[in-house]
C-alpha cells in the first residue's frame, strides 16, 4: 500500500517539476504515466483531474489578482471548454476500455510530437488574430477530458500562434481550467464516483511537494532540453501502450 503511494507522489512530483518548467504538460504526462502502468483511461483522467483542481485553482486565482486575465476571452472560452470537457469524460466512461485505450494512447502520442515539434519551430507572431473561439474550447475541453490533459498545449499554444497576447491568453486559459477541470470531475463523479483515492493523494502531496522548486528549475534547466526529454518519453510511453493494447 505505502509503495503505491510512494510511486504516486513521486510521478505527481514529476509532472508537477514539468509543468512548472515548462508550463504546460502536467495532465498529459501524468496520464501517460498512469496508462503505461496499466489504469484504465477513464481513472487516469478522473484521478489526474481531481488533483489538478488544486493546482488550476491556485494558478488561476493567482492570474486574476495579478491582471492577467481578460474577461472577454474568458467569457468566450468557458462556456464551450465545458460543454467539451463533459462531452470528452462522457464518451471515456462509455466507451469500453479495451476501445478507447489506444486512441487515447494515439492522442497522447500525437501530444508528444507537438511537444517536440515546439523545440525545433519558431512560431511567428501576427497582428490579427484569427482563432475561432467556441470551437477550439470546445475541442480543447473534449481533449482534455479524454486524454487527461490538453487544455493548456491546444488553447494556449493556439491563441498565442494566431496573435493573442501571450501574457492575457495564459492567464485566461489556465483560469478558464479550473472551471473546465471541475466540469470534467463533476461529471466523471456522477458517471463512475471517486475511485483510486490513493493516487489521488499521491498526485496532491508530489505535486505540493514539487511546487516551490518548480520555480527554481524553470530557472535553471533550458526549457527546450527538457521539452526534448518530456516528448520523447511521451511518445515511448504511448508506444509502449499501443503495442500492449494490440497483443
Amino acid at each position: 500500500m505505502y509503495e503505491t503511494l510512494i510511486l504516486f507522489i513521486i510521478l505527481g512530483f514529476i509532472a508537477q517539476m514539468i509543468d512548472g518548467a515548462l508550463g504546460m504538460a502536467y495532465g498529459v504526462s501524468l496520464t501517460t504515466f498512469l496508462l503505461s502502468t496499466g489504469i484504465p483511461p477513464a481513472t487516469a483522467s478522473a484521478s489526474v483531474h481531481t488533483a489538478e483542481i488544486f493546482t488550476t485553482g491556485a494558478s488561476g486565482i493567482s492570474h486574476l489578482k495579478l491582471g492577467n486575465v481578460n474577461k472577454e476571452l474568458f467569457t468566450k472560452l468557458l462556456v464551450p471548454g465545458m460543454i467539451g470537457g463533459i462531452v470528452g469524460a462522457y464518451i471515456l466512461t462509455s466507451i469500453p476500455v479495451k476501445i478507447i485505450k489506444p486512441f487515447v494512447a494515439l492522442y497522447l502520442l500525437l501530444m508528444g510530437v507537438i511537444i517536440l515539434r515546439k523545440t525545433f519551430k519558431k512560431i511567428e507572431e501576427t497582428t490579427t488574430p484569427r482563432a475561432k473561439l467556441f470551437p477550439l474550447g470546445l475541442i480543447g475541453g473534449f481533449f482534455d477530458a479524454l486524454g487527461g490533459g490538453g487544455w493548456g498545449p491546444i488553447v494556449t499554444s493556439t491563441l498565442v500562434a494566431r496573435g493573442h497576447n501571450p501574457r492575457f491568453t495564459i492567464g485566461t486559459v489556465n483560469l478558464a481550467e479550473f472551471f473546465v477541470t471541475l466540469t470534467e470531475v463533476a461529471t466523471f463523479l456522477m458517471i463512475m464516483g471517486l475511485a483510486q483515492l490513493q493516487i489521488i493523494l499521491g498526485l496532491i502531496i508530489g505535486g505540493v511537494i514539487a511546487a516551490p522548486l518548480a520555480a527554481y528549475v524553470c530557472k535553471k534547466i533550458p526549457s527546450k532540453k527538457l521539452m526534448i526529454i518530456v516528448g520523447i518519453l511521451i511518445i515511448t510511453l504511448s508506444v509502449k501502450t499501443i503495442y500492449q493494447t494490440m497483443l
